[in-house]
């Protein structure tokens, strides 16, 4: 059985998590994933507790926590077998609005964030024809006196049918009139309810896992122009540091999924027995799934220091792709394990495996591909020719 760390600074809220966590068992995120449904009631209990309010600043009403805490909050929920994935664009998204916002839009929208009054959920960046290529988006915003008119499409933005706000990246400078292809996008506050009444569509996309993603069409949608956050055209730096901690939190999820399928597999293998004896005994059962644990572990620890670095102010950039490519590559190894241990079994909805293993595999191409990171730390780090 694995122990856990007797110098976790977070063993509180671990505790505390997992008693939340145990309110909503397995059958509950079974019926979820049959009906593809989002579960309000679980997201409602984590917003009354204060979960999703981590990082917000306790003059707003939040938490005022750290990184490495609101890490150990969605760890710990992925650890109980439920899914944050829910939920957790919340704690990374409002980052753009506390560290880039006006003290005008910080003061309406983040109380009511912290309170569970509003949901901030949505993050409208990806599009069908630029991928992770976010400078090559097309979705524009035209300024028009005291408001934007805003035209394009987002794909893969997940709950925005479940938010009340969305955190929008458009181009407000054509990129062919900017001098660098960062420059001229622009990020947004957009009231769902306002936009979906003023022609915004927002079409539901079914997926191997409950994901609540949607694709979304902006047809001459109307946007304040005092929703806006800080400076035109300079959005692309906004949610840089938002990126880094969106990596880092999703790696403390994958931890978390490791952990879940590494107690399943262990739990399982001392308890079937095969020929007389527990297949946890044979070493064809027990090496992969020991593997998957050092793998989980060594990722764990590049969690802990992305996440540090993060909290001092310094550049993280590829420590939090490491810790997000190590993480979701652990927490697949312990899948596959998990898998070869249960045999049929693993199959089976009621084991739950299932389920966490379809979920367990969008990590190793969202929300930024393997891929993609291998190349950063090609380029930036080992200063190799950009491969893209």
């Amino acid at each position: 059985m694995m122990q856990s760390d007797p110098d976790d600074p977070f063993v509180e809220i671990r505790s505390a998590v997992a008693r939340l966590c145990a309110q909503f068992p397995a059958p509950y995120w079974r019926q979820m994933d049959r009906e593809q449904a989002y579960p309000t009631a679980f997201v409602q209990a984590l917003t009354q507790a204060g979960y999703l309010a981590a990082l917000i600043p306790e003059v707003y009403g939040g938490a005022g926590l750290s990184l490495s805490a609101a890490a150990a909050i969605l760890e710990e929920i992925q650890r109980a077998g439920a899914n944050g994935a829910a939920c957790h664009a919340q704690m990374y998204i409002m980052g753009s609005l506390l560290r880039h916002g006006s003290e005008a839009q910080k003061a309406q929208y983040l109380p009511q964030i912290a309170s569970g009054t509003l949901r901030l959920q949505a993050f409208g960046v990806t599009e069908p024809g630029s991928g992770t290529d976010t400078t090559s988006i097309t979705t524009f915003a035209e300024k028009r006196g005291d408001h934007y008119m805003v035209s394009g499409q987002k794909v893969w933005t997940s709950r925005a049918e479940h938010s009340d706000l969305m955190l929008l990246l458009a181009r407000t400078t054509p990129k062919d009139k900017v001098v660098k292809r960062t420059d001229g996008l622009s990020v947004f506050i957009v009231d769902m309810k306002e936009a979906l009444a003023g022609g915004m569509t927002i079409r539901p996309i079914r997926t191997m896992m409950n994901h609540s993603t949607t694709e979304i069409f902006f047809d001459n949608v109307r946007v304040p122009a005092e929703n806006l956050i800080g400076e035109e055209g300079k959005g692309f730096r906004y949610i840089l540091s938002g990126m880094n901690a969106e990596r880092i939190l999703i790696a403390a999820e994958c931890i978390g999924d490791a952990k879940w399928f590494t107690r399943k597999s262990t739990d399982y293998a001392n308890e079937r027995r095969v020929f007389g004896r527990p297949i946890g005994q044979n070493q064809g059962v027990q090496f992969p799934i020991a593997r998957a644990y050092a793998q989980m572990r060594a990722a764990e620890l590049m969690v802990h220091h992305a996440a540090t670095l993060f909290e001092a102010g310094r550049d993280c950039g590829a420590e939090a792709n490491m810790a997000k490519m190590l993480a979701a590559e652990a927490s697949w190894a312990a899948a596959e394990a998990c898998v070869q241990t249960h045999g049929g079994f693993g199959f089976a909805e009621e084991y739950d495996i299932e389920r966490k293993f379809r979920e367990a595999r969008l990590y190793q191409v969202a929300p930024i591909s393997t891929n993609l990171i291998l190349s950063h730390l090609a380029e930036h780090v080992l200063g190799l020719p950009r491969s893209y």
